[in-house]
């Protein structure tokens, strides 16, 4: 069984030498994470306990503290010290803590993906209704695609939104042997926000 810990908690604690797991998605993480967390998304935690930190005790974190807790379940069998981020991220950011952020958006992918398919639903009823029956064939689209999306693991809006201007992340010059001009500083190869 996992304990719990709150974000005082957690963000006074200076003195506990914990490895901070991420269990949200690549996306979510980008959008804002607690600093110094690693982002192992859940669907993927079986496969990669060997990124882990070898005995260190883990504090699970995802946006409200439920996937943690169904990851600290998986986990489990391992014997672990596992700990669960009570309230998640939502918490951390209720507290006025600092994030981590590597792309301007605040809404994950996946949730984009929701919102895109909903609205092509919502449109092609509302367009079946009132204009042609045959828009209901967008609403059988949007289906298909969620399930094809579903089995194969390979989103097709997905892939479309992350190219969107909102999703890409900025490049910042980082000083080093390849990009280094005179006098060893780094060369413009990209802006920051």
């Amino acid at each position: 069984m996992s304990s719990t810990v709150t974000v005082s908690q957690l963000r006074n604690d200076t003195s506990a030498r914990s490895l901070l797991v991420d269990v949200r998605s690549a996306t979510e993480f980008a959008s804002g994470h607690i600093p110094g967390a690693v982002n192992i998304p859940m669907d993927q935690i079986e496969a990669r306990l060997d990124d882990l930190g070898g005995n260190l005790p883990l504090v699970l974190i995802c946006l409200s503290g439920k996937r943690a807790r169904m990851t600290a379940g998986l986990l489990e069998p391992c014997g672990r010290q596992i700990t669960v981020l009570e309230g998640g991220t939502k918490a951390w950011i209720d507290a006025g803590f600092p994030l981590v952020a590597s792309v301007k958006t605040r809404w994950s992918l996946e949730r984009q993906v929701r919102l895109g398919a909903g609205l092509l639903v919502l449109i092609g009823a509302i367009l079946a209704l009132t204009v042609n029956p045959l828009w209901v064939l967008l609403c059988g689209f949007a289906g298909l695609g969620l399930t094809f999306a579903g089995l194969t693991d390979t989103c097709a809006m997905a892939m479309l939104l992350e190219r969107m201007p909102w999703n890409r992340q900025s490049h910042c010059a980082i000083a080093g042997p390849n990009n280094a001009g005179p006098n060893n500083q780094a060369e413009p190869s990209g802006t920051c926000p």
